[in-house]
């Protein structure tokens, strides 16, 4: 099917947005992206683009800029949290050299997307909050300020909260993890390498590695807990309570805590996997994708790319069938096995890095012993993640 001058509407200029509206308008379609900010700006945050990701920003001519504003990684490690000990070592720079696992900061890849996205042609119109959304007409509707305007394709890229999956799928209840996450940028010690570390310890574990051309440190510091904390990235904390928090970990994270201050902090839900991704309606149709489609915990560092992979995925669908219809059930019917995968993947990672017990020591004894005996081995385990190429066949530009 042509989408040449066919009508887009995205709601969200974050990942997800920006690089589904880029990846369309290559296509020739008209996109309009709506942000409800007044601009186009990140909090604070580091993460990660591994190669599963970093393969459709070259496909989208990017991969140029991706190198530009990201460290290459070299490896993960994983540490113990009490003792700062190693317990092994993930060559992630290994992988895939032509494409890289990438540590940046979300703003800057939000900012390359959106020069992206306007050079393909993009429209973004700012302080667009949309109250609701309603597919049940001949077209989709959403209403800005209480006026309803009608949409001919709308996407739903608005994350976690969002209105167009409320539409399709009716109210949902998120199940509390008990479990919080702090995150914060610290000024970075110099000559550090490019890896990410992972200490852990009995219900808790820390994240960090540098952005910024080794500039800054970002740390993501997770605690299980039973008091209930909100689910939203605009919440700040006492930077004592995260230095409690982990003050028994090894002098090395302690240093880095001591300098925090202000840390954002957030709870973490578990969501369901949508079980409706879109909808045709007879004059239009809507979807969603990204974390409106499926929220991930943060365990396996794969939300960015996540929706890296659902945009192309989804303008590719579009363009590759007769109707809107059919590229909207390809899509769903491509990615909801793999979205499921991932989600399930980082619900176990969490619990692996946060044992306590005669389980922690067991499991760093084996994780060792395996590092030593077949190194590979541990990252063989994820040749099914970041050995996916969405984009295989596609004509890169960088």
């Amino acid at each position: 099917m042509s989408l040449i001058g066919q009508s887009v509407t995205v709601l969200g200029a974050g990942v997800a947005g920006l690089a589904v509206a880029q990846a369309l308008a290559l296509r020739g379609t008209s996109v309009t992206v709506l942000e409800q900010a007044d601009a186009i700006r990140e909090v604070g945050a580091g993460l990660q683009i591994s190669p599963n990701g970093a393969c459709v920003l070259r496909a989208l001519g990017l991969g140029d800029a991706l190198h530009a504003v990201s460290m290459r990684a070299e490896a993960v490690e994983l540490r113990d949290g009490m003792s700062g000990g190693l317990v092994t070592r993930l060559e992630v720079g290994r992988l895939r050299p032509e494409q890289g696992y990438h540590f940046l900061l979300r703003a800057d890849l939000i900012a390359l997307l959106l020069r992206g996205a306007l050079a393909a042609g993009v429209t973004l119109r700012l302080l667009q909050r949309v109250d609701a959304v309603d597919v049940s007409g001949p077209r989709p509707l959403l209403s800005i300020g209480g006026e309803w305007r009608e949409a001919e394709l709308l996407i739903g890229a608005d994350g976690l909260h969002s209105r167009l999956r409320l539409a399709l799928n009716g109210p949902e209840k998120p199940f509390f993890t008990h479990q919080v996450a702090w995150r914060a940028l610290i000024p970075c010690e110099a000559g550090a390498a490019p890896v990410a570390e992972v200490h852990m310890g009995e219900g808790r574990h820390l994240v960090s590695y540098p952005v910024r051309g080794g500039t800054l440190r970002n740390i993501v510091a997770v605690e299980e807990r039973r008091k209930w904390a909100e689910e939203s990235w605009s919440l700040r904390d006492d930077s004592m309570d995260l230095r409690l928090a982990f003050e028994e970990f090894a002098p090395r994270v302690r240093g880095w805590l001591e300098r925090v201050e202000d840390p954002w902090l957030w709870g973490l839900f578990q969501h369901p996997v949508a079980k409706h991704w879109y909808r045709a309606t007879p004059q239009g149709a809507a979807a969603i994708l990204g974390d409106a489609a499926h929220p991930t915990l943060p365990f396996l560092a794969q939300g960015a790319s996540m929706g890296l992979e659902d945009a192309w995925v989804l303008a590719e669908a579009l363009a590759g069938h007769d109707t809107v219809a059919a590229g909207l059930a390809a899509f769903q019917a491509r990615r909801q096995a793999r979205t499921s995968r991932i989600v399930a993947a980082a619900n176990s990672n969490a619990r692996a890095y946060h044992l306590g017990g005669p389980l922690r020591s067991l499991a760093h004894t084996g994780m060792r012993l395996l590092g030593q005996v077949a190194p590979n081995a541990m990252l063989g385990r994820f040749d099914w993640l970041y050995g996916h190429d969405v984009t295989q066949g596609a004509v890169r530009n960088s």
